[in-house]
């Protein structure tokens, strides 16, 4: 395959009105989450042999050793520990895999029951897996929070972990121990502790506001990132979180920027009179992928995300774009109508190797690796747009969706869910869904406003 090095896109901040004219608030960086050991027990074969969309699971309000101030919640550690409760309730619930119970219809236990917990009060509920936790509050104003996972039927803990965090992190405690359970319980990799980037939509649908926002997982903690004087489109999350890379219209030209999320600064991914779009980062975070489009031909390119000239990895007449790395970085994903349609297409990272993967009829776009390696999500456009996914090979074709416009699908960090947006018919009302990739366990996602072009990071560091 002939490459080309375009020596005359360079990785250079954008002046300094066109970084900050489209920015809100420079939004504060999370904490280091420090993970801290409990007391081990026994970690046995679990007891239960049913399926796991039949498995009980009591959660119980997270007890406290006493009631303290904290600025996680007005009233206390006391009422925090219900609320980290209802969170990991949700998350199980919501995943589709489990039935939980929650705090606010279960007996509080107290802090000594966490490590010790009384059977006979467990045992009359039905339910074959518990969980119990704490939270306390330290002297320099963090939080300890524990999290015990127990087989009631071999009376028996099975696996237990706690972490530190700041007041405003605790969800993230939360999170982290609903991922605690869910390995435990499954087998599967976590995927809770995580965040999404995606675009956020208001007014007409001829005439739409599009900013960038980002949010936790299950929803929580919802920020806007650019103010809606310009139009955001495809973000991504580097894989460190400290970084987004996305699309935007802030010079009135389609331009990529990545936007640190520790400073709050803005920069601009190359300097080109041609329009950009589409990118992506390599699984490493050394790279980022983008397409440009150049006297009526787009092509893929790479640049360094240290700075440097930009590669040139197609150069096929016609539309190629949306390349996606697999895992390991050797291997890259893209749509291309050289074809004469929308085809989804892989090569090697360097560009040699092109091949076509799609011959299930109709078109197909908007390729994502999944972060396990196995399957490669997709739209398959046949009438309707859908969800689909096939074996990186191009074998194993299954739909998952059957909407009118479901589209842009994005992996879980664990490599078992994908988030994609669906389109309303007629209102032009766009949302984010998820669903198992069994095809099972619909779901929307909810979001103060329309949303769109939905990315899924990996777990949080």
């Amino acid at each position: 395959m002939k490459k080309a090095l375009i020596a005359t896109l360079a990785f250079v901040a954008a002046p300094l009105a066109a970084q900050n004219q489209d920015l809100g608030e420079p939004m504060a960086e999370g904490q280091d989450v420090e993970t801290i050991e409990e007391e081990q027990g026994l970690t046995g074969s679990v007891s239960f042999e049913g399926n796991l969309d039949d498995l009980g699971i009591a959660i119980p309000a997270f007890a406290t050793d006493r009631n303290t101030a904290t600025p996680a919640n007005a009233n206390g550690t006391e009422a925090l520990g219900v609320e980290l409760a209802r969170v990991i309730t949700a998350n199980l619930r919501n995943n589709g895999l489990f039935k939980p119970t929650g705090p606010d219809s279960l007996p509080r236990p107290s802090y000594d029951n966490i490590t010790d917990p009384v059977w006979s009060t467990w045992g009359v509920r039905g339910a074959e897996m518990l969980v119990h936790g704490y939270v306390r509050a330290r002297s320099d104003d963090r939080l300890t929070v524990g999290c015990y996972l127990y087989d009631m039927a071999l009376q028996q803990r099975l696996v237990a972990e706690g972490w530190v965090v700041s007041p405003a992190d605790w969800r993230r405690a939360a999170h982290k121990c609903s991922d605690l359970i869910y390995a435990r319980l499954t087998g599967e990799s976590p995927f809770f502790d995580s965040r999404i980037a995606y675009i956020a939509e208001t007014g007409p649908k001829d005439n739409r506001t599009k900013r960038l926002a980002i949010m936790d997982s299950d929803g929580a903690n919802h920020r806007f990132i650019t103010t809606g004087r310009s139009t955001a489109l495809t973000p991504r999350y580097s894989p460190d979180y400290k970084q987004l890379v996305y699309l935007s219209y802030v010079d009135g030209n389609p331009r990529i920027y990545v936007y640190d999320i520790g400073t709050g600064r803005q920069t601009l991914v190359t300097q080109s009179d041609n329009p950009t779009f589409a990118p992506r980062w390599s699984p490493d975070g050394r790279w980022i992928l983008y397409s440009m489009a150049v006297g009526g031909n787009t092509d893929i390119y790479r640049v360094s995300a240290n700075g440097g000239r930009s590669e040139r990895l197609t150069d096929t007449p016609g539309i190629d774009i949306g390349g996606s790395y697999s895992p390991d970085g050797s291997r890259i994903v893209f749509e291309s109508d050289r074809s004469g349609s929308q085809q989804i297409y892989v090569m090697d990272a360097d560009g040699s190797n092109q091949r076509r993967l799609s011959f299930f009829g109709g078109r197909s776009a908007t390729p994502e690796w999944s972060p396990r390696g196995d399957q490669i999500a997709f739209t398959h456009i046949a009438g309707d747009f859908n969800v689909a996914v096939m074996n990186p090979n191009g074998r194993g074709f299954r739909k998952l969706t059957n909407g009118w416009q479901d589209e842009a699908p994005t992996w879980a960090p664990n490599g078992r869910i994908i988030q994609f947006f669906r389109t309303a018919r007629n209102t032009g009302a766009t949302s984010l869904w998820q669903v198992d990739l069994t095809g099972d366990n619909e779901r929307r996602l909810p979001t103060p406003v329309d949303a769109s072009d939905p990315a899924w990071g990996p777990i949080l560091p």
